[in-house]
């Protein structure tokens, strides 16, 4: 086991650890350690704590000291170069006709570099951009190339619920979200519910995926047959939260593919067939009340393609919400 506290360079960034050596650091303080970047200005969000070393990205970096006053004033100070290096970037990229959106720039605590942060369609040959740049700050100048979900991480902006998004106001690392998320919930498959200012699948859509798949195990289908108190019945609709399966009891079994009507010639003719009768009413049981019927083949139909039952065009957009 190791000692290690834990740093963040951004409120909602991911948590660095580093070796806290033989200063007495608690969290809440501010302090200055070395990165592959250069020397960076950080927050401790976790005390002391030993971690197994399997946990830990070699080699374990040393935090250099403790942010003095002097040391918190010239990190406002870099905040503070921010827009004036925006647009100087930004007028260069004009200058040059590249087709890349400007999203973000930072400048590394000890000066040594200042990092672009842009998106675009595809490549960009930023070569020329990059001398120039240099030409002006004096300094190494990196150019980093950012999907939709970073860009929407690093600006923010309000999520349909109405709060702040959760990439930026608290979310550290983003996880993979499926189609499939949204089909255990219920939730409508229409791209506008279920995507995220940044044109993607929301990442909510995760938070709640492992109590629904649990809530929703041994639960049947819509249009599954199943044994109930009452009788053989045939589902309607399924309310996961409640444990409620609404269902319409079968009075009469169809019976397909059972006897021949005789035309008038006295020859067989196309196979009778009479449909099932359903109860009007609804009746609603619990998951424990029920027993499935032929559980196997719904669970086959499952595993077959999420995006199968959908047309052409909204197969597309959804699609596209779930690229990278």
């Amino acid at each position: 086991m190791t000692s290690v506290v834990g740093v963040k360079f951004k409120d909602a960034g991911k948590l660095y650890y580093f070796s806290p050596g033989k200063l007495q650091i608690e969290a809440g303080d501010h302090v200055i350690v070395e990165t592959a970047r250069g020397l960076e200005f950080g927050k401790v969000t976790m005390g002391k704590t030993k971690v197994k070393e399997s946990e830990l990205v070699a080699p374990l970096k040393n935090i250099i000291r403790i942010a003095t006053e002097k040391d918190y004033k010239k990190h406002q100070e870099n905040l503070a170069k921010k827009e004036k290096a925006m647009s100087l970037c930004q007028e260069k990229i004009n200058a040059h006709g590249l087709e890349m959106k400007l999203i973000d720039v930072e400048y590394t605590f000890d000066n040594s570099k200042v990092v672009f942060y842009f998106t675009a369609d595809g490549r960009v040959d930023f070569r020329e951009l990059v001398k120039d740049l240099a030409a002006v700050f004096r300094m190494r100048i990196e150019l980093r190339q950012i999907g939709v979900r970073d860009e929407a991480k690093m600006l923010g902006g309000v999520g349909n619920c109405g709060r702040g998004l959760c990439c930026n106001t608290w979310l550290s690392d983003f996880e993979p979200v499926s189609i499939k998320m949204a089909k255990v919930q219920n939730l409508s498959l229409n791209p506008s519910k279920i995507s995220g200012i940044c044109g993607r699948l929301m990442c909510c859509l995760k938070f709640e995926n492992e109590v629904y798949t649990h809530l929703k195990k041994g639960m049947p289908s819509t249009g599954e047959r199943i044994k109930t108190p009452d009788g053989l019945a045939v589902v309607t609709d399924v309310n996961i939260l409640e444990n409620s399966i609404k269902t319409r009891l079968v009075l009469e079994e169809g019976t397909k593919g059972k006897g021949r009507e005789k035309n008038k010639n006295g020859k067989e003719d196309k196979e009778k067939e009479q449909e099932e009768k359903l109860s009007t009413e609804f009746y609603y049981y619990k998951k424990e009340e029920i027993k499935r019927i032929n559980k196997k083949d719904h669970r086959n139909k499952k595993r077959e393609d999420d995006l199968g039952e959908l047309d052409g065009e909204l197969l597309q957009e959804i699609k596209e919400l779930m690229k990278d």
